[in-house]
């Protein structure tokens, strides 16, 4: 049996450049995540580790996407190290 996921598209805009030059790029992208990225967001503002909301979506979905393509590369070196660290940071995340 093939594990459903919640399926999103991210648009991305540079809406201006610290050098003054002309703001043009756009990414666009869909993934997968099996979490609800919006329950994710309400739980993490609602837990007020940030001051203000935009701080507490970075956090979030910076956070989730990260992790995701973590389980999704789970024997990759470049997570070796970095797994066991997680693994705790999640957990403080959850009990909080």
């Amino acid at each position: 049996m093939e594990k459903r996921n919640n399926k999103y598209q991210l648009q991305l805009n540079e809406l201006s450049l610290k050098d003054g030059s002309s703001a043009e790029k756009k990414l666009s992208f869909e993934f997968e995540n099996h979490d609800d990225l919006f329950k994710i967001f309400e739980l993490i503002k609602s837990k007020n580790i940030f001051e203000d909301e935009n701080t507490a979506n970075e956090f979030s979905l910076g956070l989730k996407l990260f992790t995701e393509v973590m389980l999704k590369n789970k024997q990759h070196p470049l997570f070796e190290d970095l797994r066991p660290a997680i693994t705790e940071f999640m957990k403080k995340l959850k009990s909080q």
